[in-house]
């Protein structure tokens, strides 16, 4: 694996469909939705990632998203990282993976009842209610006993990926970040790469979306995200200058996003809710590509 700057074709869902199928009932199932690029993105991360059981991954600006949760499911420790807190991260999620916080305050104490999806709750009280567990919770007292025995653990850490204090030099496999570090202003995006590399041990990746721009940098204000140049890119993420890229095909890669079929019907129902997201109102209209970054940590 080497360094590269991809914009994301429309082309991947095709040559990923078995992957991106399975990410669409992974989240249907965690009642989760994709933002209306994210499964060019996830598809694009997972083929340059090729997970395999026992790595220790990090994913960079996680919130609930749905790759933590495919890569524990497919036998990885991830240590999840946002800036917002999931101290109370809803009961299902906590109920059907082995999650704790990095620090006391990272995971509260789990509350059954509490941010449950009602269709969820009524199925779980049906197979467990009459197997409580003394003193415990009827659900995580039973339920914990049924996790996979080759599911990996999300590890919860709520930070600002600035700052990345209780994690250690080189101590992750791999770095993952989908369309995250676009929302760091330019100034600062620099200094959350150096912190991502510095946890990344020497020759693992460094996979993350970003916002592409062709010929200047500019800020979407509905989805409060940063669009980057090449030039921009290369340079906060210090790739190879002989990193390969296909941002001379800006234009074309545009014009198929915008005619993908897939992607316009099957926006998430939250876009129709607001202006203040990457798809305002719910009206296909892409003012950005997705580019997918893939940076090498140096042995040296």
């Amino acid at each position: 694996m080497k360094d590269q700057i991809e914009i994301l074709p429309v082309s991947l869902l095709k040559q990923e469909r078995r992957r991106a199928e399975a990410l669409k009932r992974l989240a249907s199932s965690l009642h989760l939705e994709f933002g209306w690029h994210y499964l060019l993105d996830l598809v694009w991360i997972l083929r340059q990632l090729q997970p395999r059981q026992g790595m220790l991954v990090m994913d960079a600006g996680a919130g609930v998203g749905v790759i933590q949760w495919y890569l524990a499911d497919q036998g990885m420790d991830v240590i999840s990282v946002d800036r917002a807190s999931r101290a109370d991260l809803a009961t299902h999620f906590r109920l059907r993976y082995r999650v704790r916080g990095l620090r006391p305050e990272d995971l509260l104490k789990l509350h059954p009842t509490r941010s449950f999806p009602p269709r969820s709750m009524k199925a779980l009280k049906r197979s467990f209610l009459n197997t409580a567990t003394s003193g415990r919770s009827w659900a995580a007292g039973r339920f914990a006993r049924v996790f996979d025995s080759h599911q990996g653990k999300i590890i919860l850490y709520n930070q600002d990926l600035r700052t990345l204090a209780d994690i250690e030099d080189c101590s992750v496999d791999a770095v993952v970040s989908v369309s995250a570090l676009e929302h760091n202003a330019p100034d600062q995006l620099e200094r959350v790469v150096a912190e991502l590399l510095r946890v990344l041990k020497p020759g693992g990746p460094l996979l993350a979306s970003l916002a592409a721009a062709s010929d200047q940098d500019w800020f979407h204000e509905p989805s409060k995200g940063w669009c980057y140049t090449e030039a921009s890119l290369r340079s906060v993420f210090h790739l190879d200058p002989e990193a390969p890229s296909n941002y001379d095909q800006y234009d074309q890669l545009f014009e198929q996003l915008r005619s993908c079929q897939e992607l316009r019907d099957n926006l998430a129902k939250f876009y129709f809710h607001s202006g203040d997201n990457g798809m305002p109102w719910g009206k296909w209209d892409p003012q950005y590509l997705p580019v997918g970054i893939c940076k090498i940590k140096p042995d040296d």
